[in-house]
C-alpha cells in the first residue's frame, strides 16, 4: 500500500546562508561521505529507504527511520541510532548487511564527525517538519448544508444519491417504523399494545406520532442498557482477564452500570471521555474501567522472572494504548509499538509519549472515588460513622483486631519510634503486604517502599523475597519465610524510619489481589490469623513489646466481657459497608509512575530515550508536563488535549459510530481506523457537518456534546423512515444500500434476539444495573469456566446483565456472533450458520421459553386464537388467514420456535 504522507519536509534557506564554513569542521566530503555513498545509499538514498531512513539527506538521519529513533544526535553519538547499528551492538540489527561491515576505524570516524556536531556542508539548515495529508487529520470545517429547509442529513443524503441516479424509496409502513426505531434506540422490540397504539396514532399525524415515539425512546432507562452495549463491545470489556487462569474481575460491573447512567443522563460525550481516562479526580471514580476494560495476564501467571514481568507490564500498557486508540482516536496506535506506524504519522515517540500518560495505571481493583451526592458515598459515610462508634468505645480497652476480608487490620495506642519490628509467633509466614499507618495521616502508609526507611528481615525468603511486602503489590508474589518448628528465632520483619514516625495501626494479607479481584473460586484465598508482636527499639538497644495478636485478642477479651458485642456490632458494620458503601471493584488500581522510554523494537530489554507524557505530535498533543508530574495530572490532561473542540479526530470518530450503530455501517465502515488503511468515508462532507454539528449545535439552548441529541438528528432523518424494500436497478449500483436509498435491513445482535424471546414469554426482569447474574460454575484457579444453567429464572434479566466472560460460549447466542471481549469489536460480522436454526429451535433456553408462552397464550388468548397471540407476541401482527391455516394441528410450542426463527423476528425491518 502506497504511504500517503511524508514524516519529514526537507525546507532550505538561501544557497549563501548553506555556504557558511565553520572553522576546524571535520572533513565530512573526505572522510564520512564516500563511506555513505559506497554502502548506505542504495538502500537508503533518494530511490530507495529501507526501514523509511534516508541517509542522503541530514534532515532524514536526525528523523531517523522506522524504528523512530534518531539516527543523528549532533555532539551525542551515544544517542545516535546510526552508531548502534554500524557498532553492532544489537547483532539483529547491524548495517551495512550481509558482510559489507565497517572497519573499526571508519566506526571511529563517524563517532568523531557526530562528536563534532555531525557538520554536513550545504545541509546544515535543513529542517523537519511533520505533516500529513490524510483527510482524518485534517480540521474538521462545516460545510455548508446543500439546498435548504428539512433534516441537514437528508440534503447531503439525497444530493449524492441524485448525483448517481438512485432512486428512493418512500416511508416505511408505521409497523416497521416503530420496531425499527425501538430496537434501534432500547434493544427491545415494541409491544403489540405499543404497536397498535403508534399504528393509530401514525394514522392522525405521522410526524407528530413519530417525533413523540423517538422521544419516548430516548427516555427510557433502556436506552442506556443498549448503547451501553455498544461501547462494551469496542473495548473489549468483559468480567475475566482472558489468561490462562481466565480468573474473574471481582465487580467489575460496576463499570458497566455507570455506562448504562451515562447514555440515559446523555452526559456529554467530552464529560464521558474524561471521566473514563481521568474520573479518580472527577467523582466518578467507576469509570475508569475503561482504562483497564481489555485482557491482561495476572502476576501468578507472568512468574518472577524480571524480563517476563517488564514484558508483561508492556503488554497491559498496550491494552490501554488499543483501548484508548480503538475507542475515542479511532487509530490503530498499537501499530507504532515497535516501530514509527506504517501507514499513518504516529511515531514510536508518540506510541510511548502516550503510555508515558498512564503510566500509574495497573491491572486490579480499588475503591472508586465518588462525588458527595453519589448514593454508594452517602451509605458509606453513614456507616463509617457507625464503625466509628464502636471503635471509641474499643479504643479505652487497649486495642482491637478488625476482619476486613481482603485483609486483617490491628488498632493499639499510638507510639513514636524511630525502628520497630513485627516479630511473628510462628515458624512459617505468607505475606503479600503489610502497612503500618499513624493518628495524622489515616491513609498514608508508613511503612511504603518509596519512604525513606530500610527494610530487613529473618529469614529474607531467598526466591519469595521479603522486598515484597511493601511493594504496593498484592497477590501470590509474597514473602514467604519458614523456620524449623524449634528454632530458637522466628520469622521477623524490620522497619527502620529516617525520623521517628508515630504508628496507631498494622495491616496485614496474604492474598488481597484474590479478595479484591476475584470471586467463584472453590478454594478462597487463606486469610491467615497472624501471631505476632509489634516492638519497638529502646535507646538501649532492646526490643520492647508494644502491642501483640495475643494480648489484644485474647488477653483482653478475658479481661474487659464487655468487649465481645461490640466487636461483633463493629464486624457487622464492616459487613454492612461492603455490600452497600463503596466497594474494591475491578476498575483498575493507581501505582507510582515510573521513568518511560522509547522501546525499541516494543521490547522492554531494548530502552532508548525518556519521553515525557503527550499525545500524538501530529495533533498538537504537547500536554506541557514531564514525567516529574503525578499519574493524576497526566491523565487529566491527556483527557483536556483528547477533548479539546479543535482535536479533529474524537468527534469525527463518535459522529461516525452513532451513525454506524443507527444504519448498521458507518459513513467510515472501519469505524475504528480512520487511519490510511481504514475504508474512505462516503460522505466526508456529511461526516464533518455531523462532526462540527456534534460540537458546536446550530440550535439554540442545545448541549454540546450530547450523543441523545445526535442520535435523534439521525433517527429523525427521512433517511432512517425510508421502507427497506429492494429496487433492483438501485442494487445493481449500491446492493449495500450504503447511500441509503432504502433502510439497509439487518439481523439484529444476539441480545436483541434473547431479551425479545424473554418479552413476549412475559418473564422479562426489566431492572437497571446491579450484580450480574451468573451462568457458570464455581471453579478451581486453573480450571476453565463451564456453563451450568444458562436459561433458569436466575437468568431472565436482559442479556447485557449476564456475566461476560471471555473464551467462554454461552451454548445459545455465541453463535449469533456475540463477541468473545478478546478483540475489539467496532463492528460485530454477521455470519449465518445451521448452528443458529439450531439453538433457536432445540435450545433449553427457547424449548423453556415456548412453554411460558403457550401458557401465557391459553391464560390471556381468551376466545381469540392462540396462535394468533403468538404472532402478536413475537411479530408484534396478526397471523395471517394463510398461516392460522397453515398452522392448523401444529402444536403450539412448536409455532411459537418457528416464529423465533423467522427472518421477521430475528432481522430489522
Amino acid at each position: 500500500m502506497k504511504r500517503t504522507f511524508s514524516l519529514f519536509r526537507i525546507i532550505t534557506l538561501p544557497t549563501v546562508l548553506l555556504a557558511l564554513k565553520v572553522a576546524n569542521a571535520f572533513d565530512f566530503e573526505q572522510d564520512i561521505l564516500p563511506i555513505l555513498e559506497d554502502r548506505c545509499f542504495d538502500c537508503h538514498g533518494e530511490d530507495k529507504q529501507k526501514s523509511g531512513l534516508r541517509v542522503d539527506r541530514r534532515a532524514g538521519m536526525l528523523k531517523g527511520g522506522d524504528s523512530g529513533l534518531p539516527a543523528l544526535v549532533p555532539g551525542d553519538p551515544a544517542k545516535s541510532y546510526l552508531m548502534e547499528v554500524i557498532e553492532g551492538s544489537d547483532p539483529d540489527m547491524v548495517m551495512p548487511p550481509k558482510g559489507k561491515a565497517l572497519t573499526k576505524e571508519q566506526v571511529g570516524l563517524f563517532r568523531e564527525w557526530i562528536a563534532k556536531g555531525a557538520e554536513w556542508p550545504g545541509q546544515m539548515l535543513e529542517r523537519v517538519e511533520d505533516r500529513t495529508d490524510h483527510w482524518s487529520f485534517q480540521k474538521v470545517v462545516r460545510p455548508e448544508v446543500p439546498g435548504s429547509g428539512g433534516n441537514p442529513i437528508d440534503a447531503f443524503l439525497n444530493r449524492r444519491l441524485k448525483e448517481e441516479g438512485l432512486r428512493l424509496n418512500g416511508r416505511a409502513p408505521a409497523r416497521d417504523m416503530v420496531r425499527r426505531a425501538s430496537i434501534v434506540l432500547t434493544g427491545l422490540p415494541p409491544t403489540p399494545e405499543e404497536t397498535d397504539e403508534f399504528v393509530e396514532a401514525y394514522k392522525c399525524g405521522s410526524e407528530k406520532a413519530y417525533a413523540g415515539l423517538v422521544d419516548r425512546l430516548l427516555s427510557s432507562p433502556h436506552f442506556g442498557e443498549r448503547w451501553a452495549q455498544h461501547w462494551l463491545d469496542v473495548i473489549r470489556w468483559a468480567e475475566t482477564n482472558g489468561s490462562e487462569a481466565n480468573l474473574y474481575r471481582k465487580n467489575a460491573w460496576i463499570y458497566r452500570d455507570y455506562l448504562v447512567r451515562v447514555f440515559n443522563e446523555d452526559v456529554p460525550y467530552d464529560q464521558f471521555v474524561r471521566e473514563q481516562i481521568a474520573g479518580d479526580s472527577l467523582g466518578t471514580g467507576e469509570a475508569t474501567g475503561f482504562l483497564v476494560a481489555g485482557p491482561h495476564v495476572p502476576a501468578a501467571t507472568v512468574g518472577r522472572e524480571p524480563a517476563a514481568v517488564r514484558q508483561a507490564r508492556a503488554d497491559r500498557m498496550d491494552e490501554i494504548m488499543q483501548t484508548v486508540g480503538a475507542s475515542v482516536m479511532g487509530v490503530t496506535i498499537g501499530c507504532a509499538r515497535c516501530h514509527n506506524h506504517k501507514f499513518d504519522p504516529i511515531t514510536i515517540q508518540d506510541y510511548y509519549a502516550m503510555t508515558a500518560a498512564f503510566q500509574d495505571v495497573e491491572f486490579g481493583s480499588r475503591f472508586p472515588e465518588f462525588s458527595e451526592d453519589h448514593p454508594r458515598r452517602q451509605r458509606g459515610q453513614a456507616i463509617w460513622k457507625d464503625i466509628a462508634k464502636e471503635r471509641s468505645k474499643l479504643r479505652e480497652f487497649g486495642g482491637w483486631e478488625e476482619d476486613w476480608g481482603a485483609f486483617r487490620e490491628l488498632h493499639f495506642v499510638p507510639v513514636k519510634a524511630k525502628s520497630v519490628r513485627i516479630q511473628f509467633k510462628m515458624p512459617n509466614v505468607s505475606l503479600d503486604e503489610i502497612e503500618a499507618f499513624g493518628p495524622e495521616e489515616r491513609q498514608e502508609n508508613l511503612f511504603d517502599k518509596g519512604r525513606d526507611l530500610k527494610l530487613s528481615a529473618y529469614p529474607d525468603g531467598d526466591r519469595n523475597h521479603y522486598s515484597r511486602v511493601n511493594d504496593g503489590e498484592y497477590g501470590t508474589m509474597a514473602w514467604r519465610a519458614k523456620v524449623d518448628k524449634d528454632a530458637e528465632e522466628q520469622p521477623w520483619l524490620q522497619f527502620d524510619f529516617a525520623e521517628a514516625q508515630t504508628i496507631d495501626r498494622l495491616r496485614l494479607s496474604a492474598n488481597r489481589e484474590y479478595f479484591y479481584d476475584t470471586d467463584y473460586l472453590d478454594k478462597k484465598p487463606y486469610l491467615p490469623k497472624y501471631n505476632f508482636e509489634f516492638q519497638i527499639l529502646h535507646e538501649d538497644g532492646t526490643w520492647k513489646t508494644w502491642a501483640g495478636t495475643l494480648h489484644i485478642n485474647t488477653e483482653l477479651d478475658q479481661l474487659h466481657k464487655s468487649r465481645k458485642p461490640i466487636l461483633d456490632a463493629l464486624q457487622g458494620h464492616i459487613s454492612r459497608l461492603a455490600q452497600e458503601g463503596p466497594r474494591p471493584s475491578f476498575v483498575g488500581r493507581f501505582v507510582r509512575p515510573q521513568l518511560t522510554r522509547v522501546l525499541l523494537r516494543g521490547s522492554p530489554e531494548n530502552p532508548h530515550d525518556p519521553v515525557d507524557p503527550a499525545g500524538l505530535k501530529i495533533l498538537g498533543g504537547d500536554l506541557g508536563i514531564t514525567q516529574k508530574a503525578p499519574g493524576r495530572e497526566r491523565r487529566v490532561e491527556f483527557a483536556e488535549w483528547i477533548t479539546r473542540p479543535e482535536n479533529p479526530l474524537t468527534a469525527r470518530v463518535m459522529a461516525n459510530r452513532i451513525w454506524h450503530h443507527v444504519f448498521g455501517t458507518g459513513i467510515v465502515p472501519t469505524t475504528s481506523d480512520f487511519g490510511v488503511a481504514g475504508a474512505k468515508p462516503s460522505h466526508p462532507d456529511l461526516l464533518d457537518w455531523l462532526a462540527s454539528e456534534f460540537v458546536e449545535p446550530t440550535e439554540r439552548d442545545s448541549t454540546p456534546w450530547s450523543m441523545k441529541r445526535m442520535i435523534r438528528l439521525i433517527v429523525m432523518s427521512e433517511a432512517f423512515q425510508r421502507s427497506s424494500s429492494p429496487i433492483p436497478e438501485n442494487l445493481n449500483k449500491d446492493a449495500n444500500s450504503r447511500l441509503l436509498w432504502r433502510f439497509p435491513p439487518r439481523r439484529v445482535e444476539a441480545e436483541v434476539i434473547r431479551d425479545s424471546i424473554l418479552q413476549a414469554s412475559g418473564k422479562l426482569d426489566r431492572t437497571i444495573g446491579g450484580q450480574s447474574f451468573r451462568i457458570h460454575n464455581v471453579k478451581k484457579t486453573y480450571s476453565q469456566w463451564e456453563v451450568v444453567d444458562n436459561h433458569g429464572p436466575g437468568t431472565w434479566r436482559r442479556m447485557l446483565y449476564q456475566e461476560r466472560m471471555r473464551r467462554v460460549d454461552d451454548k445459545i447466542f455465541t453463535a449469533f456472533d456475540f463477541p468473545d471481549c478478546g478483540q475489539i469489536r467496532a463492528k460485530r460480522p454477521v455470519s449465518t450458520t445451521p448452528l443458529q436454526a439450531l439453538n433457536l429451535l432445540n435450545s433449553p433456553f427457547v424449548t423453556e421459553q415456548a412453554k411460558i408462552i403457550v401458557e401465557r397464550a391459553a391464560d390471556e388468548a381468551g376466545k381469540a386464537s392462540e396462535i394468533n397471540f403468538l404472532f402478536r407476541q413475537l411479530l408484534t401482527r396478526d397471523a395471517t388467514k394463510d398461516e392460522l391455516e397453515a398452522c392448523r394441528g401444529v402444536a403450539p410450542e412448536l409455532v411459537a420456535r418457528t416464529l423465533m426463527n423467522a427472518n421477521e423476528f430475528v432481522f430489522l425491518p
